[in-house]
């Protein structure tokens, strides 16, 4: 079933306060990681160092992990602006209502995400 304009509307208004949301996040990940590190010296202990290159690389992995995100967001924006959001890209199948609700940024069906991720598409 195609959505609604209110629905269509409903979702980009979620999508880009999660995209306003994690630009935010990672402007403020990207300054924490590339902060100095002040303490740096003969005088810090080597477990002290080790615990803030531990936090600095979970840091990083975090903000892949965001950048991902704001893509997949950034994305189905498009398919907003184009008029195709809802529709699954492999397959050109509409993808359930309950699907959006819970990931308004899929932009595949789950049983073509499957099959994407197996290796079959």
């Amino acid at each position: 079933m195609a959505l609604s304009k209110t629905d269509v509307s409903k979702y980009k208004k979620r999508l880009e306060a999660m995209r306003d949301k994690i630009l935010v996040s990672l402007q403020l990940s990207t300054a924490e990681v590339k902060k100095p590190d002040e303490a740096t010296g003969y005088s810090q202990h080597h477990a002290d160092q080790g615990t803030d290159d531990f936090d600095r690389k979970i840091s990083i992995e975090l903000t892949t992990k965001e950048f991902q995100l704001l893509g997949k967001i950034e994305r189905a924006l498009e398919k907003v602006a184009d008029g195709s959001y809802g529709k699954c890209d492999i397959s050109g199948e509409d993808i359930p209502k309950a699907r959006l609700d819970a990931m308004p940024y899929a932009t595949t069906t789950v049983k073509a995400q499957e099959k994407l991720e197996k290796g079959l598409i």
